[in-house]
């Protein structure tokens, strides 16, 4: 009788001749030989089974085969959050330039665009009647001060007259009441007369010396608002600006501007263009974040530039029909990079949490006004869902209040695929929120 090595045949047997290995090989015959084959049939396929398994894939525990996944770090960071508003330059200020007299352009100095200064000369207007009018009313100043000299001169005469008539009348006076036979009574009443004639005359004289000093007093006068009313002939800027607009040009009669009359002709239009303002309605929920002196974020899409401005002044009043408060920024413009007319967006400071603890707003997924949750990957590598508080939350970040440890790792971006405890390979990516 032959011996079978069993493990022989379990090893380099297939199943297709296994039964003939069993019908040709084993020495037992009936019933018991059905049952054995039966046995070691059994046993031949439990152990093709578990060699099988040994060979198969490993499973999800094996680092090998643990999913990468994107984590950022717990960090600390100064969040701000912004109110961003987009609105138009406009010129600190800007207005129509009109002559003050009426008169011909004699001399232009200006074109379109000029850049000119403050008391700067624009413009000369030629004035033939208001030239008239001021040597006439030279002439009256002139005529009025010889009048008065006249009057002055007169008002010495009578002076003297009178002192000479009064030391007479007093002499007589003097000697009737010491020697009364010597002086008639008549010559002492004309005496009288003539001292009270005189001191009149004095009096008309002071009065005509003071009705000359306000003639002179009125010619003056005129001849002061005619030669200031001719030296508006002379246009000149009012501040420092850009000539953004030229209405006349030379030889043109401007007429004298006046604000009855809408419709009167300007020279031109000036505008301040080095200094630029932002008006912008701030809603009802932010007017209590806006603070005088704050630095605001102007960003130019045109330009792709973001320029330096600060709220300067507000309304303090909110519009009961936009339910916004008027609010203006101001932006230095010394090199004239930016033009009245051009969009800026303007971000707003509102709340500022500094040194805080925050992640990537990607992290979180937020369950409430101030709760959420997120996927940390602790130091075994295995994801773990963490509660959270939620504090400020900016575009790209969000202030973690509870929940989290500085230097901890989160999952970053979609975390429906990962489940708790399961072993994963962090890989760390850079957000936009993280520094």
């Amino acid at each position: 009788m032959k011996t079978i090595n069993h493990e022989t045949v379990i090893s380099q047997s297939s199943p297709q001749t296994l039964g003939t290995i069993f019908d040709t090989r084993t020495p037992f015959h009936g019933e018991c030989a059905r049952k054995s084959r039966g046995i070691w049939i059994a046993f031949f396929f439990l152990a093709l089974l578990v060699g099988c398994g040994s060979k198969a894939t490993a499973g999800p525990d094996d680092p090998a085969n643990a999913p990468h996944v994107a984590v950022v770090k717990v960090g600390r960071r100064t969040l701000a959050n912004t109110l961003e508003i987009a609105s138009e330059f406009q010129p600190f200020q800007e207005i129509n330039v009109y002559a003050k007299v009426s008169g011909y352009i004699q001399k232009l100095n200006v074109d379109w665009g000029t850049h000119v200064s403050q008391g700067e000369l624009l413009a000369v207007l030629e004035i033939p009647e208001l030239e008239q009018q001021l040597q006439l009313d030279e002439a009256t100043v002139h005529r009025s001060e010889q009048d008065l000299a006249r009057a002055n001169e007169e008002l010495s005469r009578a002076q003297s007259t009178y002192n000479v008539t009064h030391l007479t009348y007093t002499r007589l006076a003097d000697v009737q009441k010491k020697r009364p036979e010597l002086v008639a009574q008549e010559e002492i009443d004309v005496s009288q007369g003539k001292d009270l004639e005189a001191s009149a005359g004095v009096s008309s004289a002071k009065d005509a010396v003071v009705g000359s000093e306000q003639e002179i007093i009125g010619a003056k006068a005129a001849l002061a608002r005619d030669r200031a009313m001719f030296s508006y002939a002379r246009i000149t800027a009012p501040f420092t600006g850009v000539v953004t607009e030229i209405d006349a040009y030379k030889g043109a009669l401007l007429p004298a501007g006046t604000s009855s009359n809408k419709g009167d002709q300007a020279l031109l239009h000036l505008s301040e263009n080095d200094l630029l303002r932002l008006v912008i309605p701030v809603p009802e929920r932010a007017v209590g974040d806006i603070h005088l002196g704050e630095t605001v974020a102007v960003h130019v899409s045109t330009t792709n530039d973001t320029f330096e401005g600060k709220i300067v002044r507000f309304s303090d009043q909110i519009d009961t029909q936009t339910r916004t408060m008027h609010t203006e920024v101001d932006v230095p413009n010394p090199k004239y990079l930016l033009v009245p007319g051009m969009y800026a967006a303007a971000r707003i400071p509102l709340h500022t949490a500094p040194n805080v603890l925050a992640v990537p707003i990607q992290t979180v997924q937020t369950s409430g006004e101030n709760t959420g949750h997120v996927l940390v990957v602790n130091t075994s590598n295995r994801i773990e869902k963490r509660e959270v508080s939620i504090g400020l939350q900016t575009a790209t970040d969000a202030e973690i209040l509870s929940g989290l440890k500085e230097g901890e790792l989160v999952v970053y971006g979609e975390q429906s695929q990962y489940k708790p405890d399961q072993l994963v390979v962090p890989q760390f990516v850079a957000s936009s929120g993280s520094e």
